[in-house]
């Protein structure tokens, strides 16, 4: 969808926009040329319009200006060559052709001027999704990570869908979340949501406490900003998981989340079957009402976290996308790989129309360590791990 659109955009390149120019005018000295040698009695003239016409949809307003110009000129030529030029045929001709390109030179003003709005509206966009949805490490401890968001809206880049990731003592802890509803509300939920896990994240013993805590936070931003017209209707949808460094396990929490797909080396595909507690906003603020499930999660298994614009994506007949069963196709691709192939078919399955945002997140364990080793990486983003020290983790046999 976006590719689509960086290659229409580039056809207004200086290289690109002087080749296509040679269009117009070509057609200009055709139309022209077949206007003087054709019998009076056949009119090509009007035909001219096609080049300013032409020229608006890869030029701006001065060029388009020029060539509209050289369209009546090129008239006015044909009928000074006929001994017409003063004619009043020759004249309405001439005035109709300028006051069409004065038509479509408006057109270019009014177009640029909505360009130059919506590349205002991206950059905002762009920023607030660096700020609030920070990008992923591609290493957390023994895991490998990526990230995928894609927005329903072609000029937004982030909506009410969610990630985040953050490093403990002993492990990794992630959330992915879809805030309900759309537009500045929901992304300003998410903003909340996002910080008070980066907080909490390091604060809290289990998973349980955690979503406690964030159900917290959600109530008193609640209180503050909720629209009375929504009273007790906003609410966000969450996953919360644990993965120890030393333990071929995860632990989850759920609140009222999709379940993950667990994918193993051999391309296996499991939905682990989860306990799941409501949403967070409904008013859960006791630990005991999350459930904590525990999954085993050894070297070589991927975890894949969505949320529901990817299960609820349609094609043109009304089919959702088979989410678990092209994810199957690829379970042995590292995390990067398997969500640029699960992009590429999602996109070709709706036909680049999304009708809800997307968000993914690819987790693999790649190792265990010993005991009374610690991991020798430090956490970098978009770059492979770092080496802190020599030690070599050992790989036991995956877990069953």
């Amino acid at each position: 969808m976006r590719v689509r659109n960086q290659r229409v955009a580039g056809l207004g390149q200086p290289w690109s926009s002087h080749l296509l120019l040679l269009i117009p005018v070509a057609l200009i000295v055709l139309i022209t040329a077949l206007d003087i040698v054709t019998p009076a009695d056949i009119v090509l003239g009007p035909l001219l319009v096609i080049a300013p016409a032409l020229t608006a949809w890869f030029a701006g307003p001065w060029v388009t200006s020029g060539i509209g110009a050289l369209v009546v000129m090129a008239q006015g030529f044909a009928g000074w060559r006929d001994g017409l030029l003063l004619s009043r045929n020759v004249l309405v001709e001439m005035a109709a052709l300028a006051v069409l390109s004065t038509v479509v030179v408006a057109f270019c003003v009014v177009r640029d001027r909505h360009r130059r709005q919506l590349a205002r509206v991206r950059t905002v966009a762009e920023a607030a999704q660096h700020v609030l949805l920070w990008p992923l490490p591609t290493r957390l401890g023994p895991l490998q990570l990526a990230c995928l968001y894609l927005a329903a809206e072609e000029e937004a880049e982030i909506g009410g869908d969610l990630y985040a990731a953050a490093r403990t003592d002993r492990g990794a802890r992630v959330m992915i979340g879809d805030v309900r509803g759309k537009g500045l509300p929901a992304v300003g939920e998410a903003a909340l949501l996002l910080g008070a896990f980066r907080e909490a994240a390091h604060q809290h013993a289990s998973l349980p406490q955690l979503a406690a805590a964030l159900e917290r936070s959600i109530a008193r931003y609640l209180i503050d900003f909720e629209p009375e017209d929504e009273a007790g209707e906003r609410f966000v949808t969450a996953l919360l998981l644990e993965i120890p460094d030393d333990e071929p396990v995860v632990r989850i929490t759920n609140c009222g989340h999709p379940a993950p797909l667990l994918l193993g080396p051999d391309n296996r595909v499991t939905v682990p079957g989860l306990d799941p507690a409501p949403p967070l906003g409904i008013g859960l603020t006791d630990p005991d009402d999350h459930t904590l499930d525990v999954l085993p999660f050894g070297p070589g298994d991927t975890l894949l976290l969505y949320t529901d614009g990817v299960i609820e994506a349609r094609d043109q007949h009304g089919a959702f996308y088979p989410f678990a069963e092209r994810a199957a196709q690829w379970a042995d691709h590292d995390p990067e790989d398997l969500l640029h192939q699960i992009r590429r078919d999602l996109i070709a399955h709706t036909g680049g129309r999304l009708g809800d945002d997307v968000a993914l997140i690819a987790i693999r364990r790649t190792l265990i360590p010993r005991p009374g080793h610690e991991l020798g990486y430090a956490i970098q983003s978009h770059r492979g791990p770092l080496p802190l020290r020599t030690t070599e983790p050992s790989r036991p046999p995956a877990a069953d």
